[in-house]
Parts: structure tokens; C-alpha cells; sequence
């Protein structure tokens, strides 16, 4: 897809959330069902995905662990937020790969220490990129990807959560 392309995509969206900001107002959805053992089934919409312990909390590390799960959801974002930003501004990269990696520290999730929190104390993301850009348009991407880049934002930005129970 080159930039024309993209943007005779983009326009005509632009142009109605523009004129009217409700339509550009969507919900998106994740359910999972539990599972046997300690385990959550996931439907992707791509396929199907079982959640579970990670070994440090004495899982067996044959499900998918829900902490890399979030890692891969800002690898996909950046990465696709990457490739249209790139794109739009003419920015030609011919290979590229996208990681994170963050840190966790398991005595919070297990309960053994107060002191240690639950969740990650830092996640790094990070780019290699094959491309003859120039340092001016590197910047430019860099600073455009972090900005729109959903899961990005919504980590580095934090958000409301809001949890109900609904028992049956």
C-alpha cells in the first residue's frame, strides 16, 4: 500500500467522524470463558487462545501467558501504527521487527511481599528498523507512532477501569 492508497482509505472516514464524532465512538470487545484447571479461553476473532498461569505462579507454560498477551498487543499496534505512519509521510522501510519485553517482579501477583507491586514496573519497546530515513523523518515517525498508537497511549496514559460482577 503506498500513501495515496492509504489516504483514499482514510479520507472518507476522516470526513464523516469529522461531521459526525459519534459514528468514530466504537466499543471494542474481548470474552473469554473459564476453563478446566486455571485457565480462560480467548476468542480473538483469529483464533482461539487459552490464557493460564505463567510458570513463576506455577503454571506449566503450555497456555499463553496473559502479561506477554498485553506484550503482544503493543508489539501489533506499534508495529501497524509504524507501517501506516511510515507510509503517510513516504517514510520507505523495507524490514523491520517490533519487540517488548517488561518487568515483573511475581512476589506481587503471589502475595509474598507488599512491597512488591503487581503488574510491570517498566516495559521497553523497541524497533529495528532497515530504511534509508533521514534522522528529521525518524523523528517524525517515532513522535507519530507513540501518539497513535492505541495501546501505547493506553498503557503509557493509563485509563479507567471500571469492574462489575454479575453473578448467576
Amino acid at each position: 500500500m503506498n500513501a495515496s492508497e492509504l489516504k483514499n482509505l482514510q479520507t472518507p472516514l476522516k470526513e464523516k467522524y469529522k461531521v459526525d464524532p459519534a459514528t468514530a465512538l466504537i466499543t471494542l470487545k474481548a470474552e473469554g470463558n473459564l476453563g478446566e484447571g486455571i485457565s480462560c479461553k480467548i476468542e480473538t476473532g483469529k483464533a482461539l487462545v487459552e490464557a493460564g498461569l505463567h510458570p513463576a505462579t506455577g503454571g506449566t507454560g503450555m497456555l499463553a501467558c496473559s502479561g506477554e498477551m498485553l506484550l503482544e498487543a503493543l508489539v501489533a499496534c506499534a508495529g501497524v501504527t509504524l507501517s501506516a505512519v511510515a507510509t503517510a509521510i513516504g517514510v520507505d522501510i523495507k524490514s523491520g521487527t517490533v519487540r517488548a519485553e517488561g518487568d515483573l517482579d511475581f512476589r506481587g501477583t503471589l502475595g509474598v511481599s507488599k512491597e512488591a507491586s503487581v503488574g510491570f514496573k517498566e516495559i521497553r519497546l523497541s524497533f529495528d528498523l532497515e530504511t534509508g530515513a533521514t534522522e528529521e523523518q525518524m523523528a517524525s515517525l517515532e513522535k507519530l507512532t507513540e501518539r497513535y498508537c492505541v495501546v501505547y497511549q493506553t498503557l503509557t496514559g493509563g485509563v479507567s477501569v471500571k469492574t462489575v460482577y454479575h453473578i448467576q
